[in-house]
């Protein structure tokens, strides 16, 4: 990805998808210096890293009054953790860079003068590792009946990391509809035979979820989401990012 102007930066936090009420999206993360200096250390301070953490903070346009709003997702999720996922510039394409996390809604401030587009501001902060991952699912693409999506080549895991995948049910319609989402691993990129890694809860309304791998080794370098949908005209708008942590 070359150098980018931000004109199309998508942010998700469970079930909601931030990119039409939001004009500041910031994502930093960082890890503790703890100081180790000794008499050893040759008049230089030693440090060593400490804890890591990352925040997605976010501003904008407040709207209230439906459950894919902010007012409404802000009081629903505040004090609660969930996935949050953020793009680079774009989310419209399997491949498309993501960083994505669990993170904790810390805060959430309305309200501003007289005369001005009323705002909002938030902030999640961290309570799974960051992951820079690729969107297997792109938002804008409704899915109607069971299917899988396109393979990516994420490599292989190694022992002590894991597959991380986020899920995010933006927009749900239909009798009784429902959506099971998981992910699966191949040897190539064919997924003649592959294996489900993860499966996701039964999902009925917006809402999101994040799950990861145990930590053990996995040598299949391919990787795709796919879904079993039910119901009597259902239909579903839903984000999904996988990756490596």
């Amino acid at each position: 990805m070359s150098k980018t102007v931000l004109t199309n930066v998508r942010c998700f936090a469970s079930g909601v998808d931030l990119t039409s009420n939001s004009n500041k999206i910031e994502l930093s993360s960082e890890v503790e210096e703890k100081e180790a200096t000794n008499y050893a250390s040759q008049g230089w301070k030693e440090v060593l890293g400490g804890l890591a953490s990352a925040e997605i903070s976010g501003e904008g346009q407040w709207e209230a009054g439906d459950p894919s709003k902010v007012d409404d997702a802000s009081w629903s999720q505040f004090g609660g953790v969930g996935p949050w996922s953020v793009s680079a510039n774009n989310a419209a394409n399997v491949g498309d860079l993501a960083y994505f996390t669990s993170a904790l809604r810390a805060d959430y401030k309305l309200g501003g003068e007289v005369g001005e587009v009323a705002p909002w501001t938030s902030t999640a902060k961290s309570s799974w590792p960051l992951v820079r991952g690729q969107f297997a699912h792109p938002p804008g693409t409704a899915r109607t009946a069971t299917g899988a999506g396109t393979g990516l080549n994420l490599g292989a895991v190694i022992a002590g990391k894991r597959m991380h995948a986020a899920l995010h049910v933006l927009s749900v319609a239909g009798t009784t509809p429902s959506i099971t989402a998981r992910v699966e691993s191949s040897p190539d990129n064919t997924f003649a035979s592959p294996t489900t890694r993860l499966t996701f809860t039964a999902a009925t309304a917006v809402g999101g979820q994040i799950l990861r791998t145990a930590g053990t080794a996995i040598t299949d370098p391919w990787w795709r989401v796919a879904w079993t949908i039910s119901g009597t005209t259902p239909s579903f708008l839903f984000a999904a990012a996988l990756g490596i942590g």
